[in-house]
């Protein structure tokens, strides 16, 4: 199956992945109640199908429906998608990356401490925290 490349998906197959990784798994009717500006019935069935073909998706039948799930769990898909950023917009470069991800955030005293303290423990090769 194809690596995840959340960069490759339209605004709309994104929103629609939130909503999968939200519910665990959805059927087009829930997708319709979570969707803002909600789109028709065939829209999202066609939107789940292209997600389903790109490798986002699997569905079993039940009764008359489809059910859809994500084909790989959340925090996978967002390291995937996460390297593909580093790859592509950073030059591979953890600092870049570190440097533009805390200089948008307003992350409290706690939250700079944890990441001094997740360096500090890099710097002595321990890695686990």
């Amino acid at each position: 199956m194809e690596d995840y490349r959340i960069t490759k998906m339209s605004r709309r197959e994104r929103q629609l992945m939130d909503i999968v990784y939200q519910r665990g798994c959805v059927s087009v009717v829930d997708v319709l109640e979570d969707l803002p500006d909600e789109p028709s019935y065939s829209t999202v069935r066609a939107l789940l199908r292209i997600l389903e073909d790109k490798g986002y998706l699997s569905h079993e039948k039940d009764g008359k429906r489809y059910i859809y799930r994500p084909t790989q769990p959340r925090h996978q898909a967002g390291r995937s998608a996460l390297k593909q950023i580093f790859n592509t917009f950073f030059d591979k470069s953890i600092e870049k990356t570190v440097m533009t991800l805390i200089s948008d955030a307003d992350l409290s005293d706690e939250e700079l401490d944890r990441l001094s303290q997740l360096i500090e423990n890099a710097k002595k090769g321990d890695t686990s925290s």
